[in-house]
């Protein structure tokens, strides 16, 4: 449902570890009334947070009702750690969001509605637990179809997971369309299903079917655009994460790739004992492995430089990156992303 009246829980994690939450407030349609955070409340989003639309910072579900001056449709989880689990220290506000009429949109691996005292509350209360990592039940294997769909496909990639493959897609998108491409995002994580309001939770789908989820999706859509930009997960080198990574690969049979890092980011995300390789190396091992599936290449760069508080020196990390795998690159927050898209349209790729 667009334009929903929303309060946001990202307790003692905003902003820097609350990405769902981020990604809701810079891109979507929510109208987003209050932040729940304990260790910030009395704050601004705006005193945190520069780009993104700006909204109180409150201790509870209580007072986030008290500052939206009316009433709330929903309360978004804004917060998925490593392993997707639920923080007891969360019940307490989304009881209080349930009892007070809202829906409750999780991207959790933990289901709301596997939650015998959340789920009767919510029956109670005439409200949903929206599980939005709950795949379809009618998933199954990939056909190929994906390389028939009459749109050009591209896909995010990273060297790392968090490394911003969700914001340089919407990224990508908007400023496609600004170039009068019609172009399309189609989310495969939790905070952009929230954000598009559909989507495939990738991470959780059986592996025999995460690539036909991906086939399933540009299907459904790819005649109806000329661009898909696809949100790509975690990385082909990451430990954990690897899985997720080649099955969309695969799954999406992408005619070009956008290849995301962060700036400085040596090791692996919260895996730090494992170094990421040479960034040019990531090119081949991206292109090599969908080859067999379908030909691709990697056809612009785009670099998370959040972290660089210099202008100039986040210009210079972006020309680095971008010398080093051979492709335009572009900051898509800092910069914008018509430098990536130039690549993606001078590659042949963005619409027949």
């Amino acid at each position: 449902m667009d334009h929903e009246r929303i309060a946001v829980l990202a307790h003692e994690k905003f902003p820097d570890r609350a990405k769902t939450a981020l990604g809701v407030l810079r891109y979507g349609d929510q109208e987003v009334c209050a932040v729940l955070d304990r260790d910030s409340a009395g704050d601004r989003v705006a005193d945190h947070v520069a780009d993104v639309s700006d909204a109180p910072i409150v201790s509870s579900f209580a007072e986030a009702h008290d500052a939206a001056e009316g009433d709330l449709d929903a309360l978004y989880i804004g917060i998925a750690p490593i392993g997707g689990g639920f923080d007891e220290s969360w019940r307490a506000d989304v009881e209080a969001a349930v009892e007070g009429g809202c829906d409750v949109v999780s991207g959790l691996h933990y289901f709301l509605n596997e939650d015998e005292d959340l789920a009767a509350l919510a029956a109670e209360h005439g409200v949903d637990l929206i599980d939005v990592r709950r795949p379809d039940d009618d998933l199954s294997v990939a056909t190929g179809a994906s390389g028939d769909v009459d749109a050009d496909v591209v896909l995010t990639v990273g060297t790392d997971c968090s490394v911003g493959k969700m914001t340089a897609s919407l990224e990508i998108v908007a400023a496609a369309r600004e170039r009068g491409i019609d172009a399309a995002f189609v989310p495969t994580g939790q905070t952009g299903i929230m954000i598009a309001g559909w989507g495939n939770p990738i991470d959780r789908v059986v592996s025999d079917f995460t690539a036909g989820a991906v086939e399933e999706m540009l299907v459904a859509v790819g005649d109806d655009h000329d661009l898909l930009v696809v949100e790509g997960q975690g990385s082909i080198v990451h430990p954990a994460y690897s899985a997720v990574t080649c099955g969309i690969l695969h799954g999406s049979m992408a005619d070009g790739l956008v290849l995301c890092h962060a700036a400085g980011r040596e090791v692996v995300h919260g895996y730090e004992s494992f170094d990421l390789p040479p960034l040019a190396d990531y090119v081949d091992l991206y292109e090599d492995l969908a080859a067999p599936v379908r030909e691709t290449a990697v056809v612009a760069g785009a670099l998370n430089t959040k972290d660089v508080s210099d202008d100039a020196a986040a210009a210079e990390a972006v020309t680095e990156f971008g010398d080093a795998v051979g492709v335009p690159a572009a900051d898509p927050v800092r910069d914008g992303a018509e430098r990536i898209v130039d690549g993606i349209v001078d590659a042949g790729v963005g619409g027949r």
